[in-house]
């Protein structure tokens, strides 16, 4: 069976057992706690926890995963083990709340042995050592004999990460046979290489807290996994995957990209990991992830210069990644039609980013030579140098060493490990905040649990009458409400919440638990009691600012597209009443006509006057009408669809204006860089483009005014003046050069055997060396010491030695430097200083001249 068939035989078993079959979910979690969707279970999570419905109760799914970063990571692995990989698929069936283990094992068993007819004399099983009810559907229901199933302790309870849902799991291995390994089945250390595991069923019981408590989950769930790559190789007979049928087409082209022969069996590593790497950069790239120096682009960033270093090894000095990605696409563009459709976008991406590593490589390499040539052979290379090269340019350490060796070179591992670990040590840290953050809404959650998420009217409605189900000093929480809750890049609406006995200013609305909106109050007079009704009224001119600036992002959106191209996909945003911020994917800057003509689309579309649609509709119907996600909204399957004008058609669940002409003029303010391959525009519409119109006019007003022109004619008086300042800086600067020679004759005249240490006033850095250099080739002079105040308070002493001197320049100041608490150049002839201590310029020439006297 090759894979195509077995994703397909996969989810028809279960959708023939009333599952619903849901199409993989991005690899972009929308999780703060996790980087990558790393398994099937990870886009239910809220289902699990009971924060959100499932609107189904049984579910199957072929969900693309990766392992590259945070705590599941199986980067360095890869390549060099037969079954490690960074991007792999996940075959999974889901319950929630509704069968649990007495259904979902005899599930499992019936489609290994009776559908995929595996021989159920190899297959083992693992129970938790406490689960009894598991191990005892295995025997007497199942039919599994008892030496065939072992108990396990941790390896046998399942979690996602340190907190959140987790339970006891069961697991199916596949007994390789005698040749791979002793027996004794998985709970035998010594056999994991006979002994595979092929099938993970995970009971969800648990949420646990950050305190290390455990919370029963509402309704306990069914989570099972199956590595897709595993089951094909026990399918089709092969000891690795590497051996499967669509790896074998890959590492065929990889093969071929990279002109490697199949006799090369000593670049087997390096054809596994291109083309692992090759599978999980396309994937990553086509799911948003842009390199850079963060977060997932820091992990994507690292595969790819995996990639290329191991090309690099093959000996392939041209671009690859590109290619590698055309070959993943043209496998795999079948099961995920994405890739074809954006497969432009993730070749300019990869070859953009490999292009510069490249350029990055020979960088390191200029720079590790020359710590090299200082070094002889049985020397160590400081491992702090290795690490710079490792982090600051990418270079991986085992190149570094390799280069090294050849020089009879070693690395100190220890300072390398140590710099490491500190690093390790900070995103460590840097991601265990995230999951605390993450699991802090406890109290929020048990008032989820028994009232139910908000009623949200706020699509329709600007005020309405509710009921209290919840208040403390800080916020307010109603069983309906018109109030939008911060949300994929839009703010929170403001307004009132007013009862018989209290009223309240609320400053803020986000979320407590899921579907649940605190309102944060600003200012209370009064009080409120849980169960009072009360009257909610947003602030409906701050409410109609932000939908001005919201609709507006969708049409920069798309006009944005439409100048740069496809490959523009939104990266972050932020929608509120005084204006509006974009983060994109670009390569470079945008230039002035490239701005002008986005601003001319977007203004075009709202002058239009053309309308403003919102529909509900289904994932599936979304995509056929064109709709494209917004970064950092969740969606379920049932999606709100924008229909800003005729041509933008976003998924999104904000809040917009009806008709386009409500938007009012739109005009980029800025454009910049926020990090590699990633820019940002930040835009103001409506109201907030008039008020950026009127101070633009009173600057120019006051700006005319000064120059005394009419503001029609400012550009010609600001030319005028300039030419005069210009003029009048050349007369300065001749009076400048003529005062500074006469502060050469007057040196002179006082130099004591041809010695001059002195300090002046009233020159500039730059004068001041010209002075020094023009003194010291001056017969008479053989050595000259100025020192001055600069005018923002500092200290600069310079020094001129004359060719027939034997004194050095920059050793007479090493010891003044030192004295005004600064530092500089080295140098025989001429060397300069400068410091923060002016003060102590006198002591500095004093010990100057005590130096010299010495000599």
């Amino acid at each position: 069976m090759k894979a195509k068939q077995l994703r397909e035989t996969f989810t028809e078993f279960f959708e023939a057992r009333e599952h619903a079959l849901i199409p993989s979910s991005s690899l972009i979690p929308h999780d703060d706690s996790l980087l990558f969707t790393n398994s099937g279970m990870v886009p239910f999570k809220s289902f699990f926890l009971g924060n959100e419905t499932s609107p189904f109760k049984r579910a199957t799914t072929v969900q693309k995963c990766v392992r590259a970063g945070g705590k599941h990571n199986d980067l360095d692995e890869v390549g060099r083990t037969s079954r490690h990989l960074t991007f792999f698929e996940m075959l999974g069936n889901f319950s929630f709340g509704d069968y649990f283990k007495d259904e979902a094992i005899p599930m499992a068993w019936e489609f290994f042995t009776e559908i995929l007819g595996l021989d159920s004399e190899r297959l083992w099983v693992t129970v938790h050592e406490t689960d009894d009810e598991a191990a005892d559907i295995w025997e007497t229901i199942v039919g599994v004999s008892p030496d065939r199933i072992q108990r396990l302790d941790a390896d046998n309870w399942w979690r996602m990460a340190d907190t959140g849902p987790n339970g006891p799991c069961s697991e199916i291995f596949w007994d390789m046979g005698p040749e791979y390994g002793p027996s004794g089945g998985p709970a035998n250390a010594l056999a994991e290489d006979r002994y595979i595991e092929i099938w993970n069923l995970v009971f969800m019981q648990f949420d646990q807290q950050t305190d290390g408590t455990q919370i029963p989950l509402p309704n306990p769930s069914i989570d099972t996994g199956a590595g897709l790559e595993r089951v094909l190789l026990v399918l089709q007979g092969v000891d690795s995957v590497w051996l499967t049928d669509e790896f074998q087409i890959l590492l065929s082209r990889v093969k071929e990209i990279c002109n490697i022969v199949d006799k090369d069996h000593e670049n087997f590593i390096s054809l596994q990991i291109l083309a692992d790497h090759a599978r999980s950069t396309t994937f990553l790239t086509n799911d948003g992830v842009v390199p850079s120096n963060e977060d997932r682009g820091y992990v994507l960033r690292r595969i790819i210069r995996r990639a290329v270093r191991h090309a690099y090894l093959l000996g392939v000095n041209e671009p690859v990644m590109g290619r590698l990605a055309e070959a993943v696409v043209d496998l795999m563009g079948d099961a995920y039609p994405e890739l074809v459709e954006n497969s432009s976008h993730i070749k300019k991406i990869l070859e953009r980013e490999e292009i510069g590593f490249r350029q990055t490589l020979t960088t390191g390499m200029a720079i590790l030579d020359g710590h090299l040539l200082q070094l002889e052979s049985g020397d160590s290379l400081n491992g702090e140098v290795a690490f710079q090269l490792h982090d600051t340019y990418g270079f991986p350490i085992e190149l570094t060493q390799e280069i090294t060796a050849e020089k009879g070179i070693t690395v100190d591992q220890k300072s390398f490990e140590a710099a490491m670990a500190e690093q390790r040590d900070r995103a460590r840290k840097d991601f265990s905040n995230k999951e605390k953050n993450q699991n802090d809404n406890s109290h929020f959650q048990r008032i989820l649990e028994e009232h139910g998420p908000s009623d949200f009217v706020g699509y329709e409605k600007v005020r309405i009458e509710s009921r209290i189900l919840f208040v403390d000093s800080n916020s307010v929480i109603l069983d309906q409400t018109p109030f939008y809750a911060e949300a994929g890049g839009q703010v929170g609406d403001r307004g009132i919440i007013e009862g018989e006995h209290g009223k309240a200013e609320i400053i803020d609305t986000v979320y407590g638990a899921v579907g649940q909106h605190r309102h944060i109050i600003g200012s209370l007079v009064g009080e409120f009691q849980i169960g009072e009704k009360v009257v909610a009224k947003i602030d409906e001119v701050h409410r109609l600012a932000v939908q001005r600036h919201h609709t507006g992002t969708h049409l920069l959106h798309w006009a944005l597209r439409e100048v740069l191209g496809d490959h523009v996909k939104q990266q972050g945003s932020w929608v509120g009443a005084e204006r509006l911020r974009f983060d994109f994917s670009h390569f470079e800057s945008m230039t002035q006509e490239q701005i002008r003509e986005v601003e001319d689309l977007a203004n075009e579309e709202i002058f239009s006057g053309a309308g403003v649609a919102m529909l509900e509709t289904g994932m599936t119907e979304a995509k056929k009408m064109g709709a494209i996600a917004f970064f950092g909204e969740k969606y379920g399957e049932r999606v709100r669809v924008l229909k800003a004008g005729n041509n933008s058609v976003e998924l999104c669940g904000g809040t917009h204006v009806k008709h386009l002409s409500d938007v009012g003029p739109v005009k980029i303010v800025t454009e910049g860089s926020i990090g590699s391959n990633i820019r940002r525009i930040e835009a103001v519409a409506g109201s907030a483009s008039l008020n950026l119109l009127r101070d633009t006019e009173s600057i120019l007003g006051e700006s005319a005014d000064l120059l005394g022109v009419p503001s029609t004619n400012m550009v010609e008086a600001l030319i005028k003046r300039l030419r005069e300042m210009d003029e009048l800086q050349g007369e300065i600067n001749t009076l400048r050069a003529a005062a500074t020679q006469g502060y050469a004759n007057d040196l002179i005249e006082n130099a004591v055997d041809g010695v001059i240490v002195q300090k002046i006033s009233g020159l500039r850095r730059d004068e001041l060396r010209d002075l020094v250099m023009n003194l010291r080739s001056k017969e008479e002079v053989k050595v000259v010491v100025l020192g001055t105040v600069t005018e923002n308070g500092g200290v600069s002493i310079a020094a001129g030695v004359s060719d027939t001197e034997i004194s050095d320049a920059g050793e007479l100041l090493s010891g003044a430097s030192k004295i005004i608490k600064g530092g500089g150049g080295k140098g025989k002839d001429f060397a300069m200083i400068g410091g923060k201590n002016a003060e102590a310029l006198p002591n500095a020439l004093e010990a100057i001249r005590d130096l010299l006297d010495k000599a």
